[in-house]
């Protein structure tokens, strides 16, 4: 009840913001803004806890369906009384148009796709404690007590979920969330509470395993009823051309048509497939491609992974420093650890702070292979360490880790808070192509091919999420083309074709990617050309995390913003 009567403040205070607060069109924008702000994190407090509100610990969003209608109607009264505002400064005008494309593009996944009735990964990101337990923003009691409350409050949460779910979902659905839920009935009542074992206060401790293992059961029992569904299952995930596109109009605002966008994706991976032949004639010559991918594949990385990822991000930092890439502002450190078991199904993935949180490192987690797998598939998966490079320029320097430094300090309130899919995977992404060619190991074809198959990796995302979702490609075909045109292995395969059905909207790395170098393209032809990177990356980060088409529209000073790739 609590819930539902500060969600009604919340709405009615963004209602009635749009006409007071201060004399100008400025005033009465900051005063909207904020109220949004703060509407949308009584609405999802989960994310305001990510974003370093910790007034909001411990709670999780109302996923009734009262409360997945309370969040619709807040969103469309945001675009309704933002799109109101006129006369505003260019910045102002900027934030406005940044804030409803975030609110649209939520309204989609919502409404139209109607995620909370048909794909248990919407869930996933909301049941995640991490941040209590890898962000030091508190004295452990104080991040145990707030776990606690997250915990006792999984089991409602649950129950909405069950509820929310319809059948038949498909199949390939129903693995992602029997996996997620598993993950996290084990990690709940495992790892989760034995990060704070070193609390002394007893009530505490037993307060915190109760509500975990009542979390756990909870996941436990969904994921039982999830798995339950497998008979049922369909192969029904496509989105459509038609939601496909508006799709891609709604949460990143590109309008290109779908065979020109296959064109775009087709294109880059014929570039990257040249370039790796290209490569492979230097490494393996008188091999084949495949052989020479298997080649790089076995250099495996000294000590694992996670040791030698540790000893690349000095060295990175060092490279963005000497060759003046991009300014690198504050101090904050990123620190890797081995991905917990709920998250295996992502390989790497940064957990950065929020703009609320100061001075906490962010941590670059590293997925190990599936134990279930035999061991040949659990080697193969294993990056090689060509490739862990440049996953680690994407996740850390100067990807990622760089660009939330950047969003944290963006003078844009919205920028600091709301970074787009496409802005954070399309830089992560550009970052690694940009470092090869700044100079990043340079003369040694088989780091220059862990980069290539990186590329590549990401043009058969574009490629199959069109594929899967408008022209009917099957998974078993997605996993071909991972296979036979982007030479993924086996194990890899079969995750990425998986993860292109639940989320079709993994075509953005390569779609950010591509924007991102046409704008450096266009504003660097008229700001220095090479030597003006560094302002061109700085200026870019500048906006937080906004459309891209939005950053084109503010960099290249046009009159409307459009995708140009």
């Amino acid at each position: 009840m609590r819930r539902l009567l500060l969600m009604g403040a919340a709405l009615v205070a963004l209602a009635g913001c749009s006409g007071g607060g201060g004399s100008g069109p400025q005033d009465k924008w900051s005063v909207f803004r904020d109220h949004a702000i703060e509407g949308w994190f009584q609405v999802d407090p989960q994310f305001a806890v990510y974003q370093g509100r910790h007034d909001f610990d411990g709670k999780l969003p109302d996923f009734t369906e009262v409360g997945l209608k309370t969040r619709a109607t807040f969103l469309h009264n945001l675009v309704t009384k933002a799109k109101a505002f006129n006369g505003l400064s260019a910045d102002d005008a900027f934030e406005r148009d940044y804030l409803v494309k975030v609110a649209e593009g939520q309204l989609f996944w919502l409404e139209e796709a109607d995620q909370p009735h048909n794909n248990p990964a919407f869930y996933l990101g909301s049941l995640d404690p991490n941040t209590y337990l890898t962000r030091e923003y508190a004295a452990p009691e104080v991040r145990a007590k707030a776990l606690t409350a997250f915990f006792r409050a999984v089991p409602q949460a649950a129950a909405a979920i069950r509820a929310n779910l319809k059948s038949p979902l498909p199949a390939s659905f129903i693995k992602r969330g029997t996996i997620g839920f598993d993950g996290y009935a084990d990690f709940y009542k495992g790892d989760a509470v034995k990060v704070f074992a070193g609390v002394k206060d007893e009530a505490l401790q037993k307060d915190l395993r109760a509500a975990a293992d009542a979390a756990a059961k909870a996941m436990a029992d969904l994921s039982a009823w999830l798995k339950s569904q497998e008979k049922t299952a369909t192969q029904g995930f496509a989105l459509g051309p038609a939601k496909f596109s508006r799709m891609l109009l709604a949460t990143e605002g590109v309008d290109t048509p779908l065979d020109q966008l296959e064109a775009v994706g087709k294109a880059d991976l014929k570039r990257n497939q040249d370039a790796l032949a290209a490569e492979c004639a230097k490494f393996a010559r008188g091999k084949t491609i495949v052989q020479c991918t298997d080649q790089v594949n076995a250099l495996k990385p000294k000590g694992g992974p996670v040791a030698a990822a540790t000893q690349q991000i000095p060295e990175l930092r060092d490279f963005v420093t000497k060759h003046d890439l991009v300014s690198i502002p504050g101090t904050e450190q990123a620190l890797v650890r081995e991905s917990p078991p709920f998250n295996w199904s992502n390989g790497a993935y940064i957990d950065p702070p929020g703009p609320f949180d100061k001075g906490i490192p962010s941590i670059y987690y590293i997925a190990p292979p599936d134990p279930s797998w035999d061991a040949a598939k659990q080697l193969a998966y294993i990056p090689s360490e060509p490739s862990l490079l440049f996953t680690t320029v994407h996740e850390v320097m100067p990807g990622h880790f760089l660009q939330f430094l950047h969003s944290n300090r963006s003078k844009f309130p919205i920028g600091r808070i709301f970074v787009g899919y496409a802005y954070a995977e399309g830089w992560a992404h550009y970052s690694e192509e940009m470092m090869w060619e700044a100079g990043l190991d340079a003369g040694n074809p088989a780091m220059h091919i862990g980069q290539i198959s990186e590329a590549l990796l990401r043009d058969c995302r574009f490629l199959s999420a069109i594929g899967l979702h408008t022209q009917g490609m099957t998974l078993e075909q997605s996993v071909k083309m991972f296979r036979e045109q982007c030479y993924q292995d086996e194990g890899n395969a079969e995750q990425q074709a998986g993860r292109g059905t639940y989320d079709p909207a993994y075509l953005n790395y390569t779609m950010g990617k591509l924007m991102i170098r046409k704008l450096r393209e266009d504003w660097t032809a008229q700001h220095g050309g090479r030597q003006g990177w560094k302002a061109f990356h700085d200026q870019f980060l500048s906006y937080g995390g906004p459309p891209i088409p939005l950053v084109r529209q503010q960099m290249m000073r046009e009159a409307t913003p459009k995708a140009v790739f």
